[in-house]
């Protein structure tokens, strides 16, 4: 009974702060703190510039309540865009959206998006995609994630609490819009491409009132298991990487306080991790790069870290849907010969997957280049 009543004070809790942090200006749906469950709407507020699509007839910059890895509530901030056309019998389908690595900041929340803004070079590309999206008659949805936006540390590339946020996302879109249809589909790029796979695993359990048509994981991050041997081994050209590292680490801890991100690391890599807290990945790569081999200290004991990477690492994913994989040989973020590992290993582990690759384009440019494929695969899964 006292842990019940604590989770009902902390949820109540965060109700005030996720509103607080949307806008002052949100007007919060009011509820009974024992009442507020997973996907539940808690704060609106209308937007027209910054992470706005120009298509759509509304965007919402909402929060909504969602779990962290353990269960316990959180509150997540995300972006809602209708679309103009009138909404077909059963509702808009809908597009929840996972983005790629922006930061653990809050200002690198996609919510928060503006010209100019610390992660608008990447932000700026993907909403054009988004667009194309919403102008088809789409809802989209985009989940800024855990603890990007609102109260407590992103947890990032932690594969349970980014499905959390991507699936709660369109139950919060649904009890704001009546339009927004039960079918949906999670389309993530990078880090989200991801989050893509492991909601693709989990999706079905969490909303079975929902119905996950399929996935399309683009670029997906994977090889996460091998990334402290990776650094450790000063592996040249390694220092291209290192502004994932502290993200990495900072998540890591946000998820499991044992881990010690600071202990692990050298003092020359400090100011690594000194940037990504309050920085964006772009701000993160104008850090002085650290000498290969010389980011962790030699007696780090990076046991616990490994661990905890194997766990969200996607390859070991089963996913339940129709999923489509998309990779460039271009892209030096996420290697194609990586994620061909990946594939093939989902592939020998009883997964369906279809594999698209694209010549020519760089980490970012394989969303462009995915498009008509990804809007090929959605339609045909509703065409079914």
């Amino acid at each position: 009974m006292t842990t019940s009543r604590a989770r009902i004070g902390a949820v109540a809790a965060l109700v005030l702060l996720g509103g607080t942090a949307c806008s002052t200006a949100a007007s919060e749906t009011a509820t009974e703190p024992a009442a507020v469950r997973p996907g539940q709407l808690l704060s609106t507020r209308s937007v027209d510039d910054g992470p706005a699509l120009p298509s759509a007839a509304r965007n919402e910059v909402i929060t909504y309540a969602s779990q962290d890895g353990n269960g316990e509530p959180v509150v997540v901030s995300g972006t809602v865009s209708i679309p103009r056309t009138p909404a077909p019998e059963g509702g808009y389908p809908v597009i929840s959206w996972a983005h790629g690595t922006t930061g653990v900041a809050d200002a690198c929340a996609p919510s928060a998006d503006f010209a100019g803004g610390p992660a608008h070079g990447y932000l700026s590309g993907v909403n054009a995609s988004l667009d194309d999206w919403v102008a088809k008659g789409y809802a989209v949805v985009s989940t800024d994630y855990q603890g990007l936006g609102t109260p407590g540390i992103h947890p990032y590339i932690n594969g349970d609490t980014e499905a959390n946020a991507v699936v709660d996302i369109v139950r919060a879109a649904r009890a704001m819009d009546p339009a927004v249809g039960s079918t949906w589909f999670v389309i993530g790029h990078s880090q989200g491409g991801q989050a893509a796979l492991f909601t693709a695993e989990q999706a079905g359990e969490r909303a079975p009132e929902l119905e996950l048509g399929g996935a399309v994981a683009i670029a997906p991050g994977n090889g996460l298991d091998q990334t402290p041997q990776y650094f450790r081994s000063g592996v040249p050209g390694i220092e291209a990487a290192e502004a994932f590292l502290p993200l990495i680490l900072l998540g890591a801890q946000a998820a499991d306080p044992a881990i010690d991100a600071a202990a692990l690391l050298t003092e020359q890599a400090q100011p690594l991790l000194t940037a990504a807290r309050t920085g964006c990945i772009d701000d993160i790569r104008k850090v002085p790069p650290v000498s290969a081999g010389q980011v962790f200290r030699p007696d780090a004991d990076l046991g616990p870290l490994t661990d905890y990477l194997v766990r969200q690492e996607p390859s070991k994913v089963h996913v339940q849907v129709p999923t489509l994989v998309a990779q460039s040989s271009g892209d030096l973020v996420v290697s194609k010969p990586s994620t061909d590992l990946m594939v093939k290993t989902l592939q020998d582990n009883g997964n369906e997957l279809t594999y698209r690759t694209y010549e020519g384009v760089d980490h970012r440019g394989t969303i462009g280049a995915s498009q008509q494929d990804a809007q090929d695969f959605v339609a045909g899964i509703l065409a079914r």
